[in-house]
This record gives C-alpha cells, structure tokens and sequence, in this order.
C-alpha cells in the first residue's frame, strides 16, 4: 500500500513540475530578456527581440499551428501586424512548441500556416523553448508588449473573447494597450489573464 502511495505521490509532483517548468512569469517594468538570442524565421531570416524593436516598443506574441485558442484568435494577428507598423511597434510571433516540432509545429508546417493565415510579421522558432522559459510564457497565445526601453508594460490576452459565453469579444485589451502605448497613456489594465493551449516544452 506504501509503495502505490508512493508512486502516486511521484507521479503527482512530475506533474507539477512540468506544468510549472516555464518558471515566473516576466513581471510588469521588467526588461525584456534574451534580447540578443537568435531565432529562424519562416522566411529563412535570423531575428532577435532587439532588431525586432520599433521606435515605440515592442509585441510579442507566443503562439503556434494548432492551438484552438489560437486558431480562434489569430484572424487577429494580420490587423495587428498593420497597427503596430503604424504605430511603430515591432510585433513577432514565437512557436516554443518543442516537443511538437517534429511534426504540426516544424518550420514547414510554420512556413505553411503564415502563408494560409496571412500573417505580417515574423513568426520564429524558439529551439528549446528557452525564450518561453526566460519570460514564463505560459499559453498559446501569450501576450508580452513592451515600451521603447523594453520594459514590459502589458501582459495577458488579446480581447476577452473567452471570458464571455457569447465567445465575442467586448473590451479589447491588447489594442488598448497598445494604443495608450503610442500615446505613452497610463495602460490599465495592465495584466489580464492568458487563455490558450499549454506551451508544449521539451
């Protein structure tokens, strides 16, 4: 009896330990971390966080293939794409997926999806998930928006979509924010709460 009891203890806490491997999450007046770190991109280009920086700030988003969050929000992300370059914020979206690269979640399969879903920006593969890992990533999507100094100034969702049983979005949080970022306005709120698919880490 001990000895199932035991077993079920370790099973448990291996668990635990990988839901919460992505560590704490990026607090708001952080710097962005892993500024210098290089990612492919699906047009064969190497990024990082900090040539990817506008004049205003920076968006970033965690996001992947597959996710029915993602796919639900990603019609999203093309308009955002055009009002960040408007506003002269850098916007990118990462896939840390590690464990599904292989497969949906491979630079082919990305290279696919951007063309399919009309993406703008760059979407990047992060080996290892070391960028999620750094900022504490948690979902897909996963928004991370931060100012001219690369100082986080919101984090969360996108709208409040999920939070409705209509499943439409009433208060727009992300283009809030990123509208009083343009007009360095006080963001509020400022943290919301991320809804998605669990980023899928090695």
């Amino acid at each position: 009896m001990k000895k199932y009891i035991s077993l079920g203890a370790l099973a448990l806490l291996l668990v635990f330990s990988l839901a919460f491997k992505g560590g704490k999450m990026l607090g708001l007046g952080a710097k962005a971390p892993m500024t210098d770190y290089s990612m492919q991109g699906t047009d064969g280009k190497k990024y990082n966080l900090a040539q990817l920086k506008g004049e205003k700030g920076l968006l970033v988003i965690f996001s992947c293939n597959t996710c029915p969050f993602v796919l639900a929000w990603e019609d999203q992300y093309p308009r955002l794409g055009k009002l960040t370059q408007e506003m002269g914020i850098g916007m990118v979206l990462v896939n840390s997926n590690t464990r599904k690269r292989k497969n949906e979640n491979s630079m082919e399969a990305m290279q696919k999806h951007f063309k399919e879903a009309g993406y703008n920006t760059p979407y990047v593969i992060d080996q290892n998930n070391k960028l999620a890992d750094a900022f504490g990533a948690k979902t897909t999507p996963h928004v991370f928006l931060f100012n001219d100094d690369l100082e986080l100034v919101y984090r969360g969702s996108i709208n409040d979509k999920y939070e409705n049983q209509s499943k439409q979005a009433e208060k727009f949080y992300l283009e809030e924010a990123l509208k009083a970022l343009e007009a360095n306005q006080e963001i509020d709120p400022a943290d919301t709460r991320e809804i998605g698919c669990s980023i899928k880490r090695q």
